[in-house]
């Protein structure tokens, strides 16, 4: 796989990293909305899954400055 395909990956990485960010703060507005007091099961779900995402997008950029993060 060539630098640019991994550049690519990398970018579609960020923006479904922003993409939960942005489904996480839609689902917190709404329980905000509903009265909720507690953070909602599917916010910490997106949340996590953004993190996940954005590691995954470290780890590819990773090679960019000679460090291995396995």
């Amino acid at each position: 796989m060539g630098d640019d395909s991994v550049d690519e990956v990398r970018e579609e990485l960020a923006g479904l990293a922003e993409r939960l960010g942005d489904l996480a703060y839609e689902e917190l507005r709404r329980a905000v909305a509903a009265g909720e007091q507690a953070r909602p099961e599917l916010e910490r779900r997106l949340t996590r899954a953004r993190r996940a995402v954005e590691r995954a997008g470290a780890i590819l950029s990773a090679r960019d400055v000679g460090v291995d993060r396995d």
